[in-house]
This record gives C-alpha cells, sequence and structure tokens, in this order.
C-alpha cells in the first residue's frame, strides 16, 4: 500500500512543493497530476475537496504549486513555466508512485496548461479538465480553443452550466468540431467553483458526487478496455 508522501521538486531556477495523496478505495486505477487554477493552490478547498473524492474513486492524486503560488504571488507565471513545472512535477511524480497510468490535467487555468501541453504532443493517458476557463469572464469572444482539436488522448471535460467563464452554447459549438476522443459533462446549475445555489434545490457535495462519478466511469472505459468477443467454434 503506497502511502502519502510530500517533495520538494526542482523546476528550472525555482522550487516547488508537492503531495501525493494515495488512493483511499481499492486498487488504484490511475494517478490524477492535479494542477490547480488561477486564484488558488495545491491546498485551497476546492482542490483538497476534490482530490478527496476522486481519491474515493480509486484514483491516486498529486497536488503541487506553481513556481508563483509557491512565493505567495497572485499573478500566474507565464504559460511555457506553467507547463515546465507540469512536466518537472510528473517526471518526479513517475519516479515516486506506482501507478499503471497518467492523467493530467486540473482546475481551470491549471487544466488549461494541462490541455496545451497535451496539444503539443506531450504523452499521457488522459487529460481531467476541471471548469475549463473557454474565455475570460465577460468576453466570450476570446476563445481558448485553438488548441483544443490537437488533443489525441481521451480527454473529459467537466463544466458547470453557469460557469461565467464557459458559455454553455460557445463550448457546445467547439465540442462540436472535436474528435470521438473528447467527452464533455455538463454540471447543473454550477458555476466556476462548481458551486451551486440553494434555490437550485442541490448541494456542492452533489456536484462533487457527480463529479466523481463521472470520471470515474470515464476513467473505466480506457483503463478496462471491452473484451473481446468470444469465438463460438461449431459442433463436429
Amino acid at each position: 500500500m503506497q502511502r502519502s508522501a510530500s517533495w520538494t521538486v526542482p523546476v528550472g531556477e525555482h522550487t516547488v512543493s508537492a503531495a501525493f495523496d494515495p488512493a483511499t478505495t481499492g486498487e488504484a486505477t490511475a494517478a490524477f497530476l492535479f494542477a490547480h487554477g488561477a486564484g488558488g493552490n495545491m491546498s485551497d478547498r476546492g482542490v483538497l475537496a476534490l482530490s478527496a473524492e476522486l481519491r474515493k474513486r480509486g484514483l491516486h492524486v498529486v497536488r503541487f504549486n506553481f513556481p508563483y503560488t509557491e512565493r505567495n504571488s497572485r499573478r500566474p507565471n507565464p504559460m511555457p513555466l506553467l507547463q515546465d513545472c507540469i512536466v518537472a512535477v510528473e517526471a518526479h511524480a513517475r519516479q515516486a508512485v506506482d501507478a499503471r497510468r497518467w492523467i493530467l490535467g486540473g482546475r481551470s487555468m491549471g487544466g488549461r496548461a494541462a490541455s496545451m501541453l497535451v496539444a503539443d504532443g506531450h504523452a499521457c493517458d488522459g487529460l481531467l479538465l476541471l471548469a475549463y476557463p473557454l474565455h475570460p469572464a465577460g468576453q466570450p469572444e476570446k476563445l481558448r480553443d485553438a488548441h483544443l482539436p490537437r488533443i489525441l488522448a481521451p480527454t473529459l471535460c467537466l463544466n458547470g452550466t453557469k460557469d461565467a467563464l464557459c458559455q454553455r452554447e460557445l463550448m457546445d459549438a467547439v465540442v462540436a468540431r472535436l474528435a470521438t476522443n473528447w467527452t464533455m459533462h455538463w454540471l447543473a446549475d454550477a458555476d466556476h467553483s462548481f458551486h451551486v445555489t440553494k434555490a437550485s434545490g442541490r448541494t456542492d457535495a452533489a456536484v462533487r458526487d457527480e463529479i466523481g462519478g463521472s470520471v470515474a466511469t470515464w476513467v473505466a472505459s480506457f483503463t478496462n478496455p471491452p473484451a473481446a468477443p468470444r469465438r463460438i467454434l461449431p459442433r463436429s
């Protein structure tokens, strides 16, 4: 059984903190490298809550800071450095963690950085995008979709129907142009933080449970491929 661990990972001239949280149910199906969003960090409430949900579903989770959050800055690093950080943490984690499959991705900006990395050919077994920021809030004309058709890995994208950074009609139009490796899951009434109002009749915990179930089903679809059809020989 693998145990939790904390690491310090070099990223060029920087160092970042990272943490390994093992799956809490049964044998792990995959490890998820969880990049945080622009305004968060590896230990923010949203990251921890989603990590706990995914661990219950049989995923190892590796959380980490980007260099700017490591030094308590609110200004994100340039995209190339964000991508370098993902690569460095993944390389460290692959040496330290026994996992059959590796899934990259994360929340909002972190997921976007991972998606751009994978679109440029970085290999992974799957890409998990949580609240993908299709456009800046209030600027739906500035779409961040140009690289998405180049992603070849199995991809699951989860967004709330009330996400101010991902208008549903715009995202549906983008998804219509993508290949069958892309799976889109809409979370009713959830915003960019996967929060729902009391008036919706739902709870944040119910949204997280829906996320966990969707992720588990998606991971099973490419970790447990359908069995080959049985050959039935004619009776002599």
